[in-house]
């Protein structure tokens, strides 16, 4: 080849390449890497990017100088020359593409296994899953629980996730990874969040009527905010203290005794909160917790509910939890809510969440 061919295509190459990195930088194709694992599957990804990109351009400055130099004028209906096969040049096409993707599968295999690789002190959260919302609980603290994901920066944390009712996935864009929840397996997935913020957290997979409402989000939070937040979540989920009474009395002899009376807090208070870590603001409209959710019905509305039902409140309440299908509010179809709480509450938590709802119910329909 002459040398003013061999310019003309490295020119070209050239040109092509360019508008192929232009075409692959200048958009923001990717979020903000927040993890390290993050870094690294990006790394894997613009490792791909450049050789391809390189290609591109060898390929199209072929093409494009073929077209042009060797194009056949409109009278010439000749055969071209015969041409036989070249080993050497079959060898060399043949050996390149290996060499690149066996390059790619080692680059690939170790960032896949140092994303897997747990490191020292690794924070352990579990994760349930069901329709239509996550619930984040933190077993090195009393199983405290959360219906956000709060991470803290640096440190390795492993997510131990399950469904209770179909197949999730648990996906945070800026993590770079998604991971499926499968009913009756325990899944998992390693985070090293290096980036403080709020990101958010959803559902991948069609997971029913509300799978787009399945949504929350993962905060990645300093290691002293993130302990300090921990411990406050402690002592909001111990037991509320009792209010206590006191009467004097004196007898007709002159004795004076003093008797106490305990009483149980008011339940409003635990009540909210499993109504919020049970993701009932989803899909639900209560004025109590300032929800507003419009997938299920009303809940502002139990108490006229319970009289198209023909059932006192405090058990349509309860029937309507643990057993959804029971009564199904004309208008909103069977299979909506989860059948599942009756089995992830405790009989103290669900009889708050009952009581709560009664209450507010009640207090709603006297205004």
């Amino acid at each position: 080849m002459r040398r003013g061919s061999i310019v003309a295509l490295l020119g070209l190459a050239l040109i092509a390449g360019g508008v192929a990195t232009a075409v692959a930088i200048w958009p923001t194709w990717l979020p903000v890497a927040a993890s390290r694992e993050a870094g690294r599957i990006h790394f894997v990804i613009w490792f791909v990017v450049g050789i391809c990109i390189a290609i591109f351009a060898l390929v199209a400055a072929v093409m494009i100088y073929s077209v042009l130099r060797f194009r056949v004028q409109e009278d010439d209906f000749e055969d071209g020359p015969s041409v036989h096969g070249h080993t050497g040049l079959e060898i060399t096409w043949t050996a390149i593409p290996f060499v690149l993707v066996t390059a790619i599968a080692i680059v690939s295999a170790i960032v896949l296994s140092r994303n897997d690789a747990q490191a020292e002190n690794t924070l352990r959260i579990d994760v349930v899953a069901q329709q239509f919302e996550f619930t984040f609980s933190y077993p090195d603290a009393n199983n405290v629980t959360s219906p956000v994901l709060r991470l803290p920066e640096g440190r390795s944390v492993e997510l131990y996730m399950r469904s209770l009712d179909v197949i999730h996935s648990v996906f945070v864009p800026q993590f770079s990874q998604k991971e499926d929840v499968v009913p009756g397996l325990v899944t998992q997935l390693h985070i090293t969040p290096d980036r403080v913020g709020t990101f958010p957290l959803e559902c991948t997979e069609l997971c029913g009527l509300g799978h787009s409402l399945m949504r929350s989000q993962a905060i990645v939070m300093k290691p002293a905010a993130f302990d300090a937040w921990l411990q406050q979540q402690e002592k909001s989920a111990a037991p509320a203290p009792s209010t206590s009474t006191s009467s004097t009395t004196t007898s007709s002899t002159g004795t004076t005794s003093t008797s106490t009376s305990t009483t149980p807090s008011s339940p409003s208070a635990a009540g909210l909160s499993i109504f919020n870590n049970s993701g009932c603001a989803t899909c639900h409209t209560l004025s109590a917790a300032s929800a507003t959710g419009t997938v299920g019905p009303d809940l502002d509305k139990l108490v006229s509910y319970a009289k198209q039902a023909k059932q006192p409140l405090t058990p349509f309440v309860h029937d309507s939890i643990v057993d959804p299908d029971k009564y199904v509010q004309p208008g909103y179809p069977k299979g909506l809510m989860p059948s599942t709480f009756g089995q992830s509450l405790t009989q103290a938590q669900l009889d708050e969440l009952v009581t709560f709802l009664v209450q507010s119910a009640q207090k709603s329909g006297n205004k």
